[in-house]
């Protein structure tokens, strides 16, 4: 009865609501309004003012955006008698609309996002058991080596934890394929992925097929395991060591919990952040999603699976028959479909993995394409809307997640609005320069206002424009493919690892070259219009300061695409751990101070290191590193001393691990991932607010520069990854090493055979299988099919 009572009370105050703010006011009261209200959230945003003012600012911001609705339907549409106009008209009207909507879905999504206290504690006898899946397709070896060491290491009863390589490069499909480059590589890729894994205590496992792709591997995992939780780390997140004691704990007090999630932090800049140089300074693209949006989500039961970094409860996966793969964002849809079942979720804001991002912005749109397409995809089959399993709020929640990446619709539509007028004096949105102002410009402001307060210290102004921007040009068709044929995406896994060596120009630039040669050509033609007819100078004004904005998007979106060399393939980290270097018979007490997979920064510690003498020089000797673990054993590996430099009387070494064993993965697994608080630290560091004005010019000042930069790369960095011969070259597909270097295997110091196909055609079912141990040697040559 109370139920009925408080929906019927909601119901009865928002439609009050609503009748309220359409009532006809005239445009002069309704600018004085809209002028005080905005002045009301400036104050309360400056203040930084919570609870119930956080209530006033939203309710003072939506009541000015359901004013300029009202107004946009009722008096600014086309005649439809006039088709030219009416026609981009209403298409404005439905972007404005979208737009309108995905703010209403966000302010009930984000309204009171929640903070969960930190996980219980159990004893050591009442944690459950854990099986950690680390799924994997083509990453480096040094990829997966690190994440499976740093993944034996977690700060867990080693009895009641058990980690699975699920490598899906090796499957017999690729194995047994009579394309000889992909069974060789699938051949080496396993035997060599095999012995990693029995050097570091993991289980191999690979399966038949390629089929349902992460879905379908995850699925294998759990095949052959029989954990209480299932985690996942992808190949590329490796975790800290306190990640289980940080999440486990609250299966214990919820038994219908089937997800605890984790943010996904990146030690690495995506393309945008790398080519304009903000990585350091501005918060990262994904802080707004993890840091607001999840929690809001949270607040709602509704944070969904994101793929990675997350514990799951089996009995729950067990129930729906395992991770969904209808779409090809496994994820998303899985936790649909156990919420749709009653179970909960729960988000725990702390970053407790450090994973790689794309580096190339060829790569992002490649994983973004991805993302928009399986999000699509869940919305148009699985539509959360009608699913009578969810609550209302977990509907709309999923339906804003969903309905989210329709942005380039809008986003393109946005930009070639104003040209309609610019170039063919189409009158699309019937509207006075006073009305405009009166409510169009008072929207815009209150709009802008409300993301900065819910979101300021998570994304600096402009930038969400921008991203969506450089996403649109290419996601439009991932959008229109889905629409056309919902299942026909497939699964294409996101390259990572392959950082250019060279600064030079995206192969997918040119069309944002050809978007900003138009748009500046308009914006001289509205110059020209503007002297040239006085009777149409005010609306020229307003729509030529519209395009001037989407030029400015599209002078950044130059910078964007114009990419920086990484002068670093392989990430470092900086650390501070105490450790010695054994030379001899001597111990040289150290402290490192970077660390990678393929060597340290250390400074010989309590002194400028004179008393060791020539003992460090580089070149001179082969030393071990040892290192305290934080798991109690000492860790130690064989180095060669690279460089010896002198600054300000400290003594610095560059180290370089010797061999392919695996002590390097566990040594990095410890120094560098075992404690997060430095990037964690950096993480905060970040988050930091930045005003509207000041990130208004900032975005100004970097169009100009992006823009001038994107045409020197035009002129003088346009040959794209080409060979000597001026072709494209073909690069091999990263995270895959030739028989040639494969570690004490026995291929090292042999040519490769020839590849041997099987005397009976591998398996046709799907099934999952444990695949045995396979070496070339294990098939005679001569048998060549």
């Amino acid at each position: 009865m109370f139920d009925i009572f408080m929906r019927t009370t909601w119901i009865f105050s928002a439609v009050s609501f609503v009748f309220f703010v359409t009532q006809p006011i005239g445009t002069k009261l309704h600018f004085f309004f809209s002028i005080i209200s905005i002045g009301l959230m400036i104050v309360i945003s400056w203040l930084r003012l919570g609870g119930v003012f956080r209530h006033i600012f939203l309710a003072l911001g939506s009541i000015i955006v359901i004013r300029y609705l009202y107004w946009r339907i009722a008096e600014t549409i086309p005649d439809p008698s006039q088709i030219a106009d009416f026609i981009p008209g209403m298409l404005l009207l439905v972007a404005d609309l979208f737009c309108i909507t995905m703010l209403a879905l966000g302010l009930f999504v984000n309204a009171q996002p929640i903070t969960r206290p930190a996980a219980p504690q159990l004893r050591e006898e009442d944690l459950p058991s854990v099986d950690v899946f680390v799924p994997s397709y083509n990453e480096e070896r040094d990829l997966v080596a690190t994440t499976l060491a740093a993944a034996k290491a977690l700060d867990y009863p080693q009895h009641k934890l058990k980690v699975f390589l699920l490598d899906d490069g090796g499957t017999d499909e690729k194995f047994y394929s009579f394309d000889d480059a992909v069974s060789l590589t699938a051949r080496a890729r396993r035997a060599d992925l095999q012995q990693l894994c029995a050097e570091l205590g993991v289980t191999y496992l690979t399966r038949e097929r390629n089929v349902h792709a992460k879905a379908g591997n995850l699925n294998n995992g759990l095949a052959h395991s029989a954990g209480d939780l299932v985690v996942v780390f992808d190949a590329d997140h490796v975790p800290a060591r306190e990640f289980l004691r940080e999440t486990v704990g609250h299966f214990a007090t919820e038994p219908k919990l089937f997800l605890v999630q984790t943010p996904h932090f990146f030690i690495n800049a995506d393309p945008l952040e790398r080519n304009l140089q903000t990585f350091k300074a501005m918060p990262s693209e994904n802080e707004m999603f993890y840091g607001a949006i999840q929690k809001g989500l949270d607040s709602w039961n509704a944070a969904f699976f994101c793929g990675s970094a997350a514990v799951l409860r089996r009995a729950a996966l067990d129930e729906v028959g395992g991770f969904a793969g209808v779409t090809i964002t496994e994820d998303c849809e899985s936790a649909l479909e156990l919420h749709s079942r009653g179970w909960k979720s729960l988000y725990v804001d702390k970053p407790l993995i450090a994973g790689l991002q794309p580096e190339t912005f060829e790569s992002f749109i490649g994983q973004r394409s991805r993302w928009c397409r399986g999000m699509l995809q869940i919305f148009m089959l699985k539509n959360p809307l009608f699913n009578k399993g969810l609550s209302l709020p977990q509907r709309l929640c999923y339906t804003s997640s969903n309905l989210f990446w329709l942005f380039p619709l809008s986003r393109l539509i946005f930009m070639i609005s104003p040209l309609f007028f610019i170039l063919f004096n189409l009158q699309i949105y019937n509207a006075s320069p006073q009305s405009f102002v009166a409510y169009t410009l008072t929207y815009i402001v209150a709009v802008i206002l409300i993301q900065h307060y819910l979101y300021g210290s998570l994304r600096w102004p402009w930038i969400s424009e921008l991203y969506e921007y450089i996403q649109s040009v290419y996601l439009l068709r991932a959008v229109m493919s889905v629409i056309a044929n919902p299942r026909a995406p497939k699964f294409n896994v996101t390259q990572k690892g392959n950082s250019l060596a060279e600064d030079e120009l995206s192969p997918l630039a040119w069309p944002f070259y050809a978007i900003f040669a138009f748009l500046l050509a308009t914006f001289v033609y509205t110059a020209y219009r503007y002297a040239m007819e006085p009777a149409a100078r005010d609306l020229l004004i307003v729509i030529g300061a519209w395009n001037v904005f989407n030029t400015v998007m599209a002078g950044l979106a130059l910078g964007v695409v114009s990419e920086r060399r990484e002068r670093r393939k392989i990430q470092r980290l900086d650390v501070s751990r105490r450790g010695s270097l054994l030379i001899g018979d001597q111990e040289v007490p150290i402290i490192v101070k970077d660390a990678s997979v393929g060597g340290l920064k250390a400074e010989i510690a309590g002194g400028d290191g004179r008393q060791f003498g020539q003992l460090v020089m580089p070149g001179r000797h082969q030393a071990t590193i040892r290192i305290d673990s934080r798991a109690g054993a000492p860790l130690s590996a064989e180095v060669a001393i690279t460089s010896a430099t002198s600054v300000d009387d400290r003594r610095s070494l560059g180290l370089r691990f010797l061999g392919n064993n695996c002590d390097r993965y566990r040594i990095i697994a410890d120094i560098a991932y075992g404690d997060l608080s430095a990037m964690r630290a950096l993480r905060a560091s970040r988050q930091n607010r930045q005003g509207l004005l000041v990130g208004t010019a900032r975005t100004l000042v970097w169009a100009a520069r992006e823009a001038l930069r994107g045409l020197f790369f035009l002129l003088f960095r346009r040959n794209v990854r080409a060979n000597a011969t001026g072709q494209q070259a073909v690069l091999p597909p990263p995270g895959i090493r030739s028989p040639e270097a494969l570690p004490q295997t026995g291929l090292a110091s042999e040519p490769a055979p020839a590849v041997v196909r099987p005397a009976v055609a591998p398996p046709a079912s799907g099934r999952s299988a444990r695949v045995p141990d396979v070496s070339l040697a294990d098939f005679a040559p001569g048998t060549r099919a």
